[in-house]
């Protein structure tokens, strides 16, 4: 029997839900709380269905069986009343989520706070902020209200990156992220920074540092380089490269780009210019690092000269007009002796830096000979020398003590 308003107004609640019917499948459905809903039952397609067509008073009797002969003429026609119903609903969510990310998307929110601090940036800095951004973080939850974003959302992005191990990209860029959400708070556009992830995140691996013999090992490997220099057509521009890295204790990049304009062997200087390619640091911040060249070294680069003087480059690449050696050339002697994965070009850094330290030279000495920005920022700000003549003089020992190290004596590091 149809319903009636009245009916309809003074039905009462009980302690169970209970619908009563209107017929052609509509019914009010009454909760324990009280709240009315009106629903339609159907079948499409031999399955069970249920249409939510409103609440009780907002939609009256009459208006819900405006709904029922509409959702009728639907399913007469083929149509599924739920889905078209959800469907409409969608693109309505859609329509406002793109009105909502046009203004306070983190994206937009995260380029706006990329615009406002871009005058107080570096231009480097500014770049890589907004690279890492677009390339990880604003294709996942860039076009997301900023609200909506949750830790979850955050940790996904994070933990991609640990997939394929780029672990600083990730802790840089997590800042990153956080810092937006900050800034979207002070604006009065957020309420917390779902950033604070760091607790969910994987511990970076440890890094393996640069293979590197020990001082007892060092005799032999000595004798080797010079047997293997000994050897017909062993390349005079790779010996000398290997054997300058060893006694100046730069980096094989270093070496590699260094240009005969860059030495004064009268002198027994070297110094490398700020600008040189393969140099640490960022740029603008980096420094030009001189280096003395013990009486060994400009023998070798005096030596070398008539073979590559006509070039700029100290270690022109053989093939390749105005290229230098490969970056694998030193590391190919040191393979070809046997030394694969004991040694490597840089491991003389490392191994000149433990004996000179054992001999008793300053630390603050043996950084400025490495190149070494001083990670105590008080002891940095007090430092005004390079301490080069002083470097001079442990340069000379150091090359010297690789020396008595080949020839088997007995060398016995002295307190300097």
């Amino acid at each position: 029997m149809a319903l009636t308003e009245l009916e309809v107004k003074k039905a009462k609640a009980t302690d169970k839900p209970r619908k009563l019917s209107d017929g052609g499948g509509m019914y009010l459905q009454i909760q324990p709380d009280g709240a009315k809903y009106w629903r339609m039952n159907y079948r499409i397609a031999g399955k069970q269905k249920t249409l939510a067509i409103g609440t009780y008073p907002d939609v009256t009797l009459s208006q819900a069986r405006e709904r029922r002969v509409d959702a009728r003429r639907l399913l007469a026609n083929g149509g599924d009343p739920s889905l078209i119903k959800k469907t409409a609903k969608q693109a309505i969510n859609r329509a406002m989520h793109a009105t909502v990310s046009s203004t306070n998307s983190f994206g937009a929110i995260a380029k706006e706070f990329h615009k406002v601090k871009v005058p107080m940036w570096t231009a480097g800095h500014a770049k890589q902020w907004l690279g890492n951004m677009e390339k990880y973080a604003l294709p996942t939850i860039g076009g997301h209200p900023i609200t909506d974003i949750e830790s979850m959302d955050i940790v996904q992005i994070m933990r991609g990156m640990e997939s394929i191990g780029i672990y600083e990209t990730r802790d840089r860029l997590l800042q990153t992220i956080s810092t937006v959400f900050k800034y979207a708070m002070a604006t009065g556009r957020a309420k917390g920074n779902p950033a604070d992830i760091r607790i969910a995140l994987t511990e970076r691996p440890k890094v393996e540092h640069f293979p590197c013999i020990t001082a007892t090992e060092l005799p032999p490997f000595l004798r080797a380089v010079t047997a293997y220099q000994n050897l017909d057509k062993v390349s005079p521009i790779a010996i000398a490269a290997l054997r300058l890295l060893m006694l100046t204790t730069t980096r094989t990049s270093e070496v590699r780009f260094s240009k005969w304009a860059d030495f004064d062997l009268d002198a027994g200087c070297w110094v490398i210019p700020e600008e040189q390619t393969g140099r640490k640091g960022r740029k603008g911040k980096r420094k030009p690092h001189a280096v003395p060249l013990c009486n060994q070294a400009v023998k070798i680069l005096r030596d070398l000269y008539p073979v590559t003087g006509q070039s700029e480059y100290v270690f022109p690449n053989r093939n390749s007009t105005g290229r230098v050696i490969s970056e694998n050339t030193v590391l190919k002697i040191i393979e070809t002796i046997g030394y694969k994965g004991k040694m490597t070009g840089h491991g003389f850094r490392s191994l000149a830096r433990s004996i000179l330290g054992d001999m008793g030279h300053r630390w603050e000495v043996l950084e400025a000979m490495l190149s070494h920005a001083l990670e105590n920022q008080t002891a940095a700000a007090y430092v005004r020398t390079t301490y080069f003549e002083e470097r001079r003089s442990v340069m000379q020992q150091w090359a010297d003590y690789l020396g008595k190290a080949e020839a088997g004596a007995e060398v016995i590091p002295l307190r300097a």
